[in-house]
């Protein structure tokens, strides 16, 4: 075999070798326990960056570590390939259409998969542009509708100026689009919706279910839910037949209340100014409010604004008449976008009534305390019993909250009630580059669902792309008039297009039969291979992608498209790559491209110092000597084998009869790397330790092999090199399969069963046990291993050095602490 290591040649020799012969082609079906492997698809931007290789690479760790332990692995890519950006590029350079731009990124990233030498089986590829694909994520909104969870509203949305588009919430941080970072507006427009609200408390309540989820991705979801009890309660407008409800989770504090807030969105807020002299005043201030962006309004150290509408309500507990303030803290999307006013017992409460100059009446009294408003310098919201709150005074906090509740029941005043923060997912997007929303608009009928035998509704492909924050879609007349299906007269088709996040909720289950052409799924296929028994993606995909994806299998469970509730079994989220200390980006340019690291250094490179650099989920420090390292490590390996090569394979493929000195030495670290690797993979993820431990067998197999041959065992050698290239084999696929076929092995070395270590082997026959004298330490001696403290006792106390520190001392006490240390106590 060649001398040097030469990985241009190695990767590509393999990687054609490997597609011709088909080796990750998954059968459908198999008797091994099946493993669906997956990491999160990629949007095709253009080209890979490190990020990606991190994700992929884990996930091929992982799929070819399981195959080599027998299990039926699915491992499959695809593309999240609908997008803004497609449609941005089109705006921009005017001759570029979204469907070539997308498809021209998708052949990049694929041949670059293809060159880090991941396992997927491409015969299973998708991309959610494709009509074969998109027709049923159209069905799929369809039975959504049907069911009585898809509906349209007009709503406040979140509008991005400078992507011209609607955002969902969970796109909107901090105020800005969670794409280009421009602040948010808001617009009212006709939208479509999903009512995931209606399954808030599974989603909640199913959290519990996903034991091998990171506990911090489990506790963002349950913040973003947001349950809450307590209680609604309905406070008359006076003078009108109007009445203003609000929840709140401290109806204790009901009879503290002193004014009342509405959003400024709020529908009664006109017609309670209406010929009141606040009106103007009160509309400037609601059409200055509207347009701040959430944080701008509900953040703890933004100043809370407000103003008097004029109007009042009344109290349903005490009837006393409370004024009604419009604020900028209050937000229709929360609640019911009204709060009463309980400054001594609710700190933003507080600050605004003593900005307004309102008034604050203390309703908890807290254990062998007295509060008094006038002195109080900040809200008390902690325990105590009721004050000034007629029949409930005396009552604790908690028995006060049911107390009062029972008491709203049954005068017909509230109820109690579970709230949520969790907000229904808005799907409308003014887009042209995704999947259509079936729907079409007639005059006489109204709604009209497209038939499902009309699917898929296409996209044409002669449109105008222009910068309007309209639908191009709209513009179009080819695709806008249509019939009506139900009475056959003129009719309109939504112009709208489905966020993406509807098309990346289902994939997993397309890629069991991603040709089927009759469903969106073949049954059978979907029942076999989910859940997924491993998802890897980045954290930051914790509430849209992976919220949304278990809302839309429970709906599918409800309606009987599958047998499963929750999609992922586990999941693992990799931190992110950094260099210099800030994540890779363009803007930055920080940017490490793979390209080039893979033409320097090999696939095997790039991947194993993705992979050794840090724990997957920890951020990883770009480093281009820790690269270097990598590289030479794996040149150590083509050395180490190239050495031995040759004669490799006429050695007994076993040690045989009871090993002793270097050779059970040798014998010994390499099962205890194949326990500590199989380990740091299968139980930990810890692939940084499980690479390090494969170094630590290379190093010692390079001692070993200076042994005199008389002395050394060929079958020891042997067993180390071999199981060496199978540890390695998952990391580096490229370079143990040439070493492999250059051993004299015929098939492909991930075909391999991984190895088992013998717990004989691994057997210490001595131990380094401790001495100390009064508690400090004083020497070490080497024992057999499995010696009693007797004969501990016995072996220390004749060591030399020992007894020349014990010399004309008395020896008070000897203790012995097996297979760890002696402490001998002298006066």
């Amino acid at each position: 075999m060649n001398e040097r290591y030469n990985f241009k040649e190695i990767e590509a020799k393999w990687q054609a070798r490997w597609a011709a012969e088909n080796l990750y082609k998954t059968p459908d079906f198999s008797d091994r326990p099946k493993y669906y492997c997956l990491e999160m698809f990629p949007y095709p931007s253009g080209k890979l960056h490190m990020g990606h290789v991190r994700n992929y690479s884990i996930g091929d760790v992982v799929a070819r570590f399981k195959t080599m332990q027998g299990y039926h692995v699915l491992h499959p890519m695809g593309w999240d390939a609908f997008g803004l950006p497609a449609e941005n590029a089109a705006i921009k350079h005017g001759n570029v259409h979204p469907a070539d731009w997308t498809m021209d990124n998708i052949r990049t990233m694929r041949a670059q998969l293809k060159q880090l030498g991941i396992s997927y089986d491409w015969d299973r590829e998708v991309a959610t542009c494709h009509p074969g694909y998109y027709k049923w994520t159209q069905w799929l909104f369809l039975q959504l509708y049907h069911k009585g969870l898809a509906y349209k509203k007009k709503a406040a949305v979140n509008w991005c100026p400078s992507c011209a588009t609607v955002l969902a919430n969970e796109q909107v941080k901090e105020g800005a689009c969670e794409r280009c970072k421009t602040p948010v507006e808001k617009r009212e427009l006709e939208q479509w919706f999903f009512k995931i609200t209606a399954y808030a408390e599974r989603l909640l309540k199913d959290l519990e279910l996903l034991k091998g989820w990171p506990e911090k991705v489990k506790i963002m979801q349950e913040n973003w839910i947001g349950r809450s009890e307590g209680a609604e309660i309905r406070f008359k407008v006076a003078g009108m037949d109007e009445e203003i409800v609000v929840f709140t989770t401290r109806p204790d504090t009901v009879f503290g209340v002193t004014y009342m807030v509405l959003a400024p969105e709020h529908p009664l807020v006109e017609k309670l100014v209406e010929g009141k002299p606040q009106a103007e005043a009160v509309r400037d201030f609601v059409r200055r409010v509207r347009n701040l962006n959430e944080i701008a309004r509900t953040a703890t150290d933004v100043e809370k604004e407000g103003l008097f509408t004029g109007a009042y309500c009344i109290n349903p507990l005490n009837g006393e008449r409370v004024p009604i303030l419009v604020a900028n803290y209050v937000l229709l999307e929360y609640g019911t976008g009204a709060v009463m006013g309980v400054p001594a017992h609710d700190q933003r409460d507080f600050e605004f009534a003593r900005k307004y100059n309102l008034p604050i009446r203390v309703v908890i009294q807290p254990p062998g305390e007295e509060l008094d408003p006038q002195t109080m310098t900040e809200a008390y919201a902690g325990d105590g019993v009721m004050v000034n709150s007629g029949q409930f005074n005396g009552l604790p906090k908690d028995e006060g909250i049911r107390a009062v509740i029972a008491y709203l029941e049954e005068k017909g005043l509230g109820r109690g009630q579970v709230n949520y923060r969790l907000r229904d997912w808005l799907i409308s997007r003014q887009r042209y580059w995704g999947a259509p929303i079936p729907i079409i608009y007639c005059d006489k009928c109204g709604i009209v669902p497209v038939p499902e035998e009309d699917l898929p509704v296409l996209l044409p492909r002669d449109v105008e792309f222009k910068p309007t924050g309209q639908s191009p879609l709209a513009d179009c007349p080819e695709f806008v008039n249509t019939t009506c299906p139900r009475c056959g007269g003129p009719a309109r088709r939504e112009t709208d297009t489905m966020d993406t996040f509807m098309c990346s909720s289902w994939y997993y289950y397309r890629y069991t039969s991603p040709r089927e052409d009759k469903h969106p799924w073949d049954r059978a296929r979907v029942d076999y291979w989910l859940p997924v028994d491993q998802y890897i993606g980045g954290v930051e995909h914790a509430i849209l992608h992976l919220l949304y994806s278990r809302f839309f299998t429970k709906v599918l469970y409800d309606l009987g498209l599958v047998g499963i509730q929750e999609p992922f079994t586990n999941l693992l989220t990799q931190g992110m790559v950094l260099k210099d200390g800030a994540k890779m980006s363009k803007s930055r340019g920080n940017v490490v491209s793979p390209e080039e690291i893979v033409a320097k250094y090999g696939a095997d490179t790039a991947r194993l110092f993705i992979l050794f650099a840090a724990p997957p989920e920890r951020d990883l420090e770009w480093s281009d000597q820790g690269v270097e390292g990598c590289y030479r490590f794996l040149n150590r390996v083509w050395r180490l084998v190239a050495s031995v090569a040759g004669g490799l394979l006429e050695a007994p493929p076993k040690p045989a009869g009871k090993l002793v000195g270097v050779n059970r030495q040798m014998h010994r670290l390499t099962h205890l790397t194949i326990k500590k690797v199989t380990e740091d993979i299968g139980n930990r993820f810890n692939f940084n330790t499980a690479v390090s431990a494969i170094m630590e067998l290379v190093n010692a197999l390079y001692q070993y092999k200076e042994v005199p041959e008389t002395d050394r065992d060929p079958a020891v050698l042997r067993e180390g090199i071999e199981h060496l290239l199978i540890l390695l084999a998952p990391f580096a696929p490229h370079i143990t399969e040439e070493l492999w076929e250059a051993t004299g092995h015929r098939e492909s070395i991930h075909k391999q069963p991984w190895p088992a270590y013998d717990p004989e082997a691994i057997v210490e026959d001595e131990i380094t046990i401790v001495v100390q004298i009064n508690g400090r330490v004083r020497e070490r001696v080497l024992v057999p291993a499995g010696i009693t403290p007797a004969q501990m006792q016995e072996v220390v106390l004749a060591q030399p050095r020992v007894q020349k520190l014990v010399e004309g001392k008395q020896i008070v006490k000897v203790i012995p602490v097996p297979g760890k240390l002696v402490n001998i106590v002298v006066k």
